[in-house]
């Protein structure tokens, strides 16, 4: 495919997001990360974020589509081309990649699966298990996907609050784990000290993990927004001011024009 036509389409960061992306979902998913989650809830969180705030983004910007389509015969990327075109599919993508319901999709999976009956489920069941996880990445690359695509529409200052509002929220959760008194999943409370911890130790950890560093990441994330929402809005004023400035110049009349006005009175 880099050889052939493909590679018009396909350029070396967008390999190296791609190939990063699928790595960190390795590391999370086939690794003793996986092994421990069912025994720790700080590292389940953690297997959790980096799916989210590590992959996502990562899969996301590099723009897999494309490439998958240059994988097909000709033929087939025809038909998938005319499909992706049909106006309910259109629709359909248009509608869930729309910024807001993404927001929803994200802030509804993160919250449900932390309920105590859902959350204890994936322990007793691999198959509640992987639909968590796909839920998870699921709405997080809609969320990054609406984000990273769909800034022109947002503009700046909707980026801006569309991420900030995700830090803000799920900073509340993982600030209700840390500080609650009691254990939320008591599958944890049985396995938490063989590895020297409380269960409340154990959810206090996984708590921070999802306040701190993924709470951290998103505040940078607005922070660097902010600062470009701030230039757009000082590059548009100055746009402004000189265009006043240009037409102020052309109606205002020449100072030769009045001289000679003055001089033939």
């Amino acid at each position: 495919m880099w050889r052939g036509r493909a590679r018009a389409s396909i350029r070396p960061w967008t390999v190296v997001f791609f190939i990063a992306g699928w790595l960190s979902l390795l590391i999370a998913l086939d690794s003793p990360i996986h092994e421990l989650g069912e025994q720790l809830f700080w590292v389940h969180m953690t297997q959790h974020e980096i799916m989210m705030v590590i992959s996502a983004p990562l899969l996301v910007l590099g723009k897999p589509f494309v490439t998958f389509l240059w994988a097909f015969p000709q033929t087939w990327r025809e038909s998938w081309g005319s499909f992706s075109k049909w106006k309910p599919v259109d629709a359909a993508w248009k509608i869930l990649t729309a910024p807001l319901v993404a927001w929803m999709f994200h802030a509804v999976a993160l919250w449900g699966w932390h309920a105590p009956v859902l959350f204890d489920a994936t322990l007793r069941s691999d198959f509640v298990h992987a639909s968590q996880h796909l839920s998870f990445l699921g709405t997080a690359l809609l969320f990054w996907w609406a984000l990273i695509y769909g800034h022109r529409g947002l503009g700046y200052g909707g980026a801006l609050l569309y991420v900030f509002t995700t830090a803000v929220h799920t900073s509340i959760l993982g600030a209700w784990l840390t500080f609650s008194s009691r254990i939320w999943y008591a599958p944890y409370a049985a396995t938490a000290p063989a590895w020297h911890l409380t269960g409340l130790e154990d959810q206090q950890l996984g708590g921070l993990i999802m306040w701190i560093p993924a709470g951290t990441l998103l505040v940078a994330l607005s922070l660097v927004l902010l600062v470009k929402w701030m230039a757009e809005s000082d590059r548009r004023w100055q746009h402004t001011r000189t265009a006043a400035i240009l037409n102020e110049s052309r109606n205002r009349p020449s100072t030769f024009a009045s001289e000679g006005v003055s001089h033939v009175r």
